[in-house]
C-alpha cells in the first residue's frame, strides 16, 4: 500500500496513537469492562426471554395475538 494514500495515513495515526497511548489503555478497558457487564451480564441476569416463556413454539402467533388483544377496547 502506497504512504501517500488517504486511508493508510488515516490507519497509521489510529495505529500510532494507540500503540503510544498510556491512560487511554486503562480507560478502554474499563469502557470493554463496563460493556461487557451492560450486555452481557444484565442481560442474562435481570431480562428473561419472555417470548420463550410464554409462545409455546409459536412466536409470531402470539405476538399477533397480544396485538389484537391490546388494541381491541
Amino acid at each position: 500500500m502506497q504512504k501517500d494514500n488517504f486511508f493508510y495515513r488515516v490507519y497509521d495515526l489510529y495505529a500510532d496513537g494507540f500503540r503510544h497511548m498510556r491512560l487511554g489503555k486503562t480507560l478502554w478497558a474499563i469502557i470493554l469492562i463496563k460493556l461487557f457487564i451492560i450486555f452481557v451480564i444484565l442481560k442474562i441476569f435481570f431480562f428473561p426471554n419472555f417470548l420463550k416463556q410464554h409462545a409455546d413454539g409459536d412466536e409470531a402467533g402470539f405476538v399477533a395475538g397480544e396485538l389484537v388483544e391490546r388494541a381491541s377496547p
